[in-house]
């Protein structure tokens, strides 16, 4: 394949982390689970599949850049290994 090699550069990142990219699939990937059930739940609550539709595509755009720096911030959070525990309170 062609792309393979630019695509795992791509998603490629440090062991235990997840690389920006993907963090940006995953971001659009939960926008799009999230919005569609916004939609469900407006149109539920107001009656008007019109009125849901918009309630969704207002609120896709600005969830999905908020969760993406939400990802980047808990990657950054140092990860402590079950081994690595230090005793402090000793």
């Amino acid at each position: 394949m062609i792309l393979d090699q630019p695509l795992k550069k791509l998603f490629a990142s440090k062991p235990g982390k997840d690389s920006n990219a993907k963090s940006l699939l995953k971001s659009i990937s939960w926008r799009i689970v999230g919005t569609i059930d916004t939609m469900i739940i407006s149109y539920f609550v107001t009656g008007e599949l019109v009125m849901a539709i918009s309630i969704g595509s207002v609120e896709v755009f600005s969830k999905i850049i908020l969760f993406y720096f939400h990802e980047r911030i808990w990657e950054s959070v140092p990860k402590v290994k079950a081994d690595d525990t230090r005793e402090e309170y000793a």
